[in-house]
C-alpha cells in the first residue's frame, strides 16, 4: 500500500518527484567529487567543478517536460566535465547524463532517439580521446554499455507506455460502446412499452366511446342505468388520463430511428396477471417444472401495472426456459394494499451447478436487454426490480410495483 501511494504521488506531482531525484543525484555526485579528488591525488574541487556537477543534475527537474532539450544540455555539460581534469562522479559518465538519455528515449520518438543516441556515442568516442580524461579501453567500454543500457531501457519504457495507452483507449472505447448499447436497449424498451401503453389507452378510449353512445338511449329508458354508465365513462377516462401521462413520460425523448411505428387500431386489451397461468403452462410444455402461487387480494389492477407484471413474469420464465431448461421454477404473485410483489425463483440447470453459474447478463440471454426492460417497466410505475444469481444456485427475479402508481 505505501508503494502504491508513492507511485500515485509521483504521477500527480511529476515535477516535484523529478526535482527530488535531481537533488539526490546532485548530493551523491558532490559527495563523489569531494571524496574521489584526494583519493586520485587531485587538488580540492573548485567552484567550476561544483557548478558543472549542479548543471549535470539539477536540470533533471524538468526532464519529463522538455526531455530532448534537457538531454542535449545535460549531455553537453557531461561531455565538458568528462574532458576536464576532474574525478569521475560514481561512474565514468555522470549519472545525470545517463538519466537524461533514458528520459529522452522514453518520451521522444524512435527517430529522434536513434539520432541522439548516435550523437551520444560519437561524443563519448571524442571525449575519450582527450588526454585529460586518461580513459582506457575499459572505461570506454563501460561508458558505452551504460549509455546503451539506458537507451534500451528508455525505448522499452516508451513502448510499454504506448501499449498501455492503447489498452486504455480500447477500454474507454468499449465502455462507451457498452453505454451506447445500454442506452439503445433502454430506448428500444421504452418504445415498446409506449406502444403497449398506446394500446391500453386506445382500449380505454374505445370503451368510453361505446359507453357514451349508449348513454342517451339509457337516459331515456332508465335514469339510474344512465347515471351508472356516465360514472363508468368518468372512471375509464381517469384511467386513460393516468396511462396517457405515463405514455408521455416514456416518450419524453424523441422517437428513436429504426423503431416500428405504433400500431393503430389495436383495440384489444393487453394481457395481464389473468394470463399468467397460461405462461406457466407454456413453461411446463417447454420442460420447466413451473409452479404458481398467488396470495392476497386479487382485485382489478391499473392496466399498465397489470401489463407490466405480466411482461416481467413472461421475461423471467423465458430466461429460465433458455438457460435452465428442466429446472424447477416457482412464481409467486402477492397482492398487498399498496404494492404488487412478483418473485420468480429457479433452481438452475445441471450445467450451472457444475460451477459455471451465469451472471445476470448471461442469464438474460440478450446482452442484458431483457433485464433492462424489466427494470424499466418496474421503474415506470415507481417500483423496483432486482435480479441475480442465488447463493445456493439458480437465479431470482424480484419486483415490486406500487398499485397506486408512482409515489
Amino acid at each position: 500500500m505505501p508503494t502504491k501511494r508513492v507511485a500515485a504521488w509521483v504521477r500527480e506531482h511529476p515535477v516535484a518527484a523529478d526535482g527530488a531525484l535531481a537533488v539526490l543525484l546532485a548530493v551523491i555526485s558532490l559527495i563523489a567529487l569531494f571524496v574521489r579528488a584526494p583519493i586520485e591525488h587531485m587538488p580540492p574541487p573548485g567552484p567550476l567543478a561544483v557548478l558543472l556537477v549542479l548543471l549535470v543534475t539539477l536540470p533533471l527537474t524538468w526532464r519529463r517536460r522538455h526531455p530532448l532539450w534537457i538531454n542535449l544540455g545535460v549531455g553537453a555539460v557531461s561531455a565538458v566535465y568528462g574532458a576536464s581534469p576532474y574525478p569521475d562522479l560514481v561512474t565514468p559518465v555522470a549519472l545525470g547524463g545517463v538519466v537524461a538519455l533514458y528520459t529522452m528515449v522514453a518520451w521522444c520518438g524512435r527517430t529522434v532517439s536513434v539520432v541522439v543516441g548516435v550523437l551520444t556515442g560519437l561524443s563519448v568516442a571524442v571525449v575519450s580521446l582527450v588526454p585529460a580524461t586518461d580513459a582506457d579501453l575499459l572505461d570506454v567500454a563501460f561508458t558505452a554499455l551504460l549509455l546503451a543500457g539506458a537507451w534500451v531501457l528508455g525505448d522499452s519504457a516508451r513502448i510499454r507506455r504506448a501499449y498501455t495507452a492503447e489498452l486504455e483507449a480500447r477500454a474507454e472505447l468499449l465502455a462507451r460502446e457498452r453505454d451506447f448499447e445500454a442506452r439503445r436497449a433502454v430506448a428500444a424498451e421504452r418504445a415498446r412499452i409506449a406502444r403497449e401503453l398506446h394500446d391500453v389507452v386506445t382500449h380505454h378510449v374505445s370503451m368510453m366511446v361505446v359507453q357514451a353512445e349508449a348513454g342517451p338511449v339509457l337516459a331515456e329508458r332508465d335514469g339510474e342505468a344512465a347515471e351508472r354508465t356516465f360514472d363508468t365513462i368518468a372512471g375509464i377516462g381517469r384511467q386513460a388520463m393516468t396511462e396517457m401521462r405515463r405514455l408521455l413520460g416514456v416518450l419524453r425523448d424523441e422517437d428513436q430511428p429504426g423503431e416500428e411505428p405504433a400500431r393503430e387500431g389495436a383495440f384489444a386489451p393487453q394481457p395481464g396477471l389473468a394470463q399468467v397461468p397460461d405462461l406457466i403452462d407454456q413453461a411446463r410444455r417447454a420442460g420447466v417444472r413451473a409452479e404458481l402461487q398467488m396470495d392476497g387480494r386479487s382485485g382489478p389492477l391499473p392496466a399498465g401495472v397489470d401489463l407490466s407484471a405480466y411482461r416481467i413474469v413472461q421475461e423471467a420464465l423465458t430466461n429460465v426456459v433458455k438457460h435452465a431448461a428442466g429446472a424447477r421454477v416457482r412464481v409467486r404473485v402477492r397482492h398487498t394494499d399498496r404494492d404488487l410483489h412478483i418473485e420468480v425463483h429457479d433452481e438452475g440447470s445441471p450445467s450451472e451447478h457444475d460451477g459455471r453459474v451465469m451472471n445476470g447478463e448471461d442469464r438474460d440471454g440478450s446482452g442484458g436487454q431483457g433485464l433492462i426492460g424489466m427494470r424499466e417497466r418496474a421503474h415506470l410505475f415507481g417500483g423496483e426490480l432486482t435480479a441475480g444469481a442465488r447463493p445456493g444456485g439458480g437465479f431470482a427475479v424480484i419486483a415490486r410495483l406500487p398499485i397506486g402508481g408512482p409515489r
